[in-house]
């Protein structure tokens, strides 16, 4: 029987490729938005551009995230069938290993030796997989997931600059979309560190100093090379 406790860390797989996803999209769009507004194009040239970023980034987040958990999925699977193999041919000596690992953790090696015969009686690959590989099903790469959850909530990051520009007047574009995008950078860092368990307050502050930063930049960039028509 399964007990009822919910441990935060269930939540590695699709939390971190969201959070990534979020962050970028504001990031990234509200940077690409700024740096083409500072270089004084129309109202409509900064839309195209942000709405470009927003499917390109969100198409990109997509193939980066499941190119690499399948790498993660694939070495994961190779070392199972490796595993599966000295189970197969070499049944005692797993047995020692396993016990070994638990000796290594605290157990007397009597007592070491009976909890891996048991456990391994009831799922050989599950305890190796486990405790010889450190593969659960907590950590276990899930490639499709991490990718629609990061094309999801970049997209979702990525809109909020671009609705700010339908709302804004033009002469004020760049330092409200700034400052919007940083209010939600916030608010996105410390739903982050409450899900995550961390501290609210480190969670806003870290990922606003790095998108101030980027913004900073694009913006200085857009000043320096674009002409004002």
């Amino acid at each position: 029987m399964r007990h009822g406790e919910w441990h935060k860390s269930s939540r590695v797989g699709w939390l971190r490729a969201a959070v990534l996803g979020a962050n970028d999209g504001i990031v990234s769009t509200a940077s690409l938005v700024i740096g083409v507004a500072s270089a004084g194009a129309a109202r409509s040239a900064v839309l195209i551009a942000g709405t470009a970023g927003l499917v390109a980034g969100a198409m990109s987040m997509a193939a980066g995230e499941y190119v690499s958990v399948s790498s993660q999925s694939d070495t994961e699977n190779s070392d199972l069938a490796r595993e599966r193999k000295e189970l197969e041919t070499d049944t005692e000596a797993e047995h020692q290993e396993l016990a070994a690992i638990y000796v290594q953790r605290g157990l007397d090696p009597a007592l070491a030796t009976q909890v891996s015969n048991q456990l391994m009686a009831h799922d050989a690959l599950g305890a190796h997989a486990r405790d010889e590989l450190g593969i659960s099903e907590i950590v276990q790469a899930r490639p499709v997931q991490a990718a629609f959850a990061s094309a999801l909530s970049f997209s979702v990051g990525a809109a909020l600059p671009l609705v700010t520009i339908f709302v804004v007047p033009q002469a004020l574009l760049v330092w409200l979309v700034a400052i919007l995008s940083l209010a939600f950078l916030a608010i996105l860092g410390g739903i982050a560190a409450k899900v995550g368990g961390a501290r609210i307050s480190t969670g806003a502050i870290r990922v606003t100093f790095w998108g101030a930063l980027a913004m900073a930049a694009t913006a200085a960039v857009g000043s320096l090379f674009g002409v004002t028509t």
